[in-house]
C-alpha cells in the first residue's frame, strides 16, 4: 500500500516549481520520458543531472514491510520512469539513451515524444519543499476510482485514516455505498 502523507528526507534530482521553466515555449525546451532500467530511477537522474540535463523524479513516501519490519522509504511514483527537459532543436539528446541507468527515451517515428503539457507542471505543483510528491486528500472531496471492480467511478470522501485507506461513498443501486481503499488508488476528480 502506498502512502501519500508525511514525506521525509530530500531525494536526488529534485526540481522545484519556481524552477520550471521547461515548459517555456521561449527557451525552447519540453519535459520528455525517460525509461529506466529496474529501480534505477535517481540512480540514472544523477547521471543525467552530472551531463548537465535537468531531470525530474517524482517520489512518493512508501511503507515497506520486510521480514516483520516496517519501514518508510521514498519511491519512485512511476516505477523504471523520470522526465528530462530537453531542447530537441538544441540538446545532444541521443546521449540521454546512453546515459547509465537509462533504458532509452520514449519515442515515435525516430524523434523523442514530448510529455502533454501541463503533466510535469501539475506533478512538479504537488511537490513539498522535501521533494516528495503528495497529492492531498480531504473529506467531502470527490474522487475517482483508478482500479479494482469500481474502477472510473465518482465517489466521495467519508473518511481518512492514518494507514493511507480511505472511505468512499459510491453511488450504487439508488443509494450510497461505502468502500474502503487505498489511497493509491484514488485521484481528485475534475
Amino acid at each position: 500500500m502506498i502512502e501519500l502523507v508525511s514525506p521525509t528526507g530530500v531525494g536526488p534530482s529534485t526540481v522545484r516549481p519556481e524552477d520550471n521553466a521547461a515548459s517555456d515555449p521561449r527557451t525552447g525546451q519540453r519535459w520528455y520520458c525517460v525509461h529506466t532500467l529496474p529501480r534505477r530511477e535517481a540512480f540514472a537522474a544523477q547521471h543525467l543531472e552530472a551531463q548537465g540535463f535537468r531531470a525530474f523524479l517524482p517520489q512518493i513516501v512508501k511503507t515497506v514491510r520486510h521480514a516483520r519490519k516496517v519501514q518508510t522509504i521514498k519511491a519512485a511514483l512511476f516505477p523504471r520512469y523520470l522526465f528530462v527537459a530537453l531542447d530537441l532543436d538544441r540538446d545532444r539528446w541521443r546521449s540521454v539513451n546512453g546515459t547509465f541507468g537509462v533504458s532509452g527515451l520514449i519515442a515515435a517515428n525516430g524523434r523523442p515524444d514530448a510529455v502533454p503539457e501541463g503533466v510535469v507542471e501539475a506533478l512538479l505543483a504537488c511537490q513539498d519543499e522535501a521533494g516528495t510528491t503528495r497529492f492531498s486528500l480531504r473529506e467531502g472531496q470527490a474522487v475517482r476510482l483508478l482500479a479494482g471492480p469500481f474502477a472510473d467511478m465518482i465517489g466521495l470522501i467519508e473518511r481518512l485514516d492514518d494507514k493511507g485507506r480511505v472511505r468512499v461513498l459510491l453511488d450504487l443501486m439508488g443509494g450510497r455505498v461505502p468502500a474502503t481503499v487505498a489511497a493509491a488508488y484514488l485521484q481528485p476528480a475534475a
